[in-house]
């Protein structure tokens, strides 16, 4: 199993706690965040990890480097000074053949708490080109922006959820590699959310259905919790 992790964003609501750094790198509890992420990764069994870094990839690359503090490979696709959004991070990955046929997607402000074995094996059973895991969250963690029948996505909008909406997008993923190259432009800024805005508008994007919240640091509300969750964990 292959994770990519994209880490590229320049996380500019976060600068009063980042003061300077990637979202990655913002300590908390004295170890940076990505530290949690990928010891969360190696205890699911998943070893290969690709980082998609953009701004502060350097200091990403120091301190992650090769992976083996956690027991880990990591790799790395770098975006350069022309950041180019969550798709056209993948793209990028795509065109230098970093990518396995099929593979997880994580953002770099995420922390997931939840079995991801489950979801790989589901997914090999179906036959769209990606999944989407989604939370049923009535508006409770985030606005909800997902329609879901209980087997796929049948509409997902970031940009204008409905009322109606009742499910969220968990920030776990799984694609398959062809469909990145196919849908994706080359050198180009994409948000991934598009992507699976039409794959859902299209009937091609399964979903995934979990119970356990999400904590994301991309926000300082998000913050607070996941630190909060940390300290809770460690009692």
């Amino acid at each position: 199993m292959q994770c990519v992790i994209l880490a590229g964003g320049m996380g500019t609501r976060m600068q009063t706690f980042a003061k300077g750094l990637p979202k990655s790198l913002i300590p908390i509890q004295n170890r940076p965040f990505l530290h949690y992420q990928l010891t969360c990764l190696a205890k699911q069994g998943i070893k290969n990890i690709l980082l998609c870094v953009g701004y502060g990839a350097d200091p990403i690359e120091r301190y992650a480097e090769d992976g083996r503090t956690w027991g880990l490979h990591i790799s790395y696709t770098k975006e350069g000074n022309e950041l180019l959004g969550t798709g056209g991070a993948l793209r990028l990955a795509y065109d230098q053949g970093q990518l396995e046929p099929e593979f997880f997607v994580l953002y770099g402000d995420s922390y997931l708490p939840t079995d991801f074995l489950p979801v790989w094996t589901y997914f090999g059973t179906r036959t769209e080109p990606a999944l989407m895991v989604v939370l049923k969250n009535e508006g409770l963690w985030d606005t909800s922006n997902v329609r879901f029948d209980g087997q796929k996505v049948t509409c997902y909008d970031k940009r204008n959820p409905a009322p109606d909406m009742a499910y969220i997008d968990y920030g776990l993923s799984v694609l398959r590699a062809g469909s990145v190259g196919e849908a994706i432009p080359p050198r180009s800024r994409y948000d991934l959310s598009d992507l699976f805005h039409k794959f859902s508008g299209r009937g091609q994007l399964a979903g995934f259905e979990v119970s356990s919240r999400f904590y994301e640091i991309g926000s300082p509300k998000g913050l607070e919790d996941f630190t909060a969750h940390l300290s809770k964990s460690a009692e």
